[in-house]
């Protein structure tokens, strides 16, 4: 972690899937067993990495206390940019093979991976299924939600170097389109705001990150607006 970051790395993206045992047994993801994930995530955290995440529900092992545990996940490691989807089986897997053995297999997958669409009949009821798949999506993109998760995010992250942040035009300009479309027009702006001023109070460093995320956060909303 220390090489890449010294090489100019900033950003990992982590096949997390499920802070469920059984189902991380059953889609191989070994190395994820056995270990606290919320702790490996804060270590890349620490060394300077933003951690992206993957995330799965659908698995046949999975209760249906996933989707709360999955939020719990989520918000406690302090990945800003989770990245949810549902488990479908893609033509030449061992997932495809086991469920064509079983009969279980509907169709084609779609390829769009925020469309709710299933390719094989899960083992949970479909319609629980989907209402907990978009709880998950609607719970950490709410304004409340991710807000939270930047700061947790900036109090685990140290980037490396001392150096200042230069204020460029376009920073500038960006930084006032970001007050006024979610400082003031917003719908979280309290919570847009609870960030501007803890940050620079807190982790003036991380002022500009603290922003880009801001940004990131509106953009998130539309699409999960859009989707579901």
């Amino acid at each position: 972690m220390r090489l890449m970051v010294k090489a100019g790395f900033e950003t990992v993206f982590v096949g997390i899937e499920t802070p469920n045992e059984q189902s991380l047994f059953e889609c191989g993801k070994f190395q994820n067993r056995n270990r606290d994930l919320v702790a490996s995530v804060k270590k890349m955290q620490n060394h300077g990495l933003e951690v992206q995440g993957g995330f799965i529900v659908g698995f046949d092992s999975d209760p249906p206390s996933i989707f709360g545990r999955q939020i719990s996940f989520i918000q406690r490691s302090g990945i800003v940019t989770a990245m949810v989807g549902l488990l479908n089986a893609p033509r030449g897997t061992r997932l495809y093979q086991r469920l064509k053995r079983e009969n279980r297999l509907l169709k084609e997958i779609s390829g769009d991976n925020m469309d709710c669409s299933l390719n094989f009949v899960p083992k949970m009821n479909h319609e629980t299924l989907i209402t907990g798949y978009k709880g998950v999506l609607n719970t950490i993109y709410a304004h409340k939600q991710y807000y939270e998760r930047i700061r947790t995010f900036l109090r685990e992250f140290k980037p490396p170097g001392g150096k200042g942040f230069k204020l460029s035009f376009v920073h500038l300009k960006a930084l006032l389109r970001s007050i006024w479309v979610l400082g003031f027009n917003g719908g979280g702006k309290e919570h847009y705001w609870k960030l501007f001023f803890w940050c620079l109070l807190k982790r003036p460093r991380l002022f500009p990150l603290a922003i880009t995320f801001s940004i990131y956060g509106f953009h998130f909303q539309r699409v999960i607006n859009g989707s579901l």
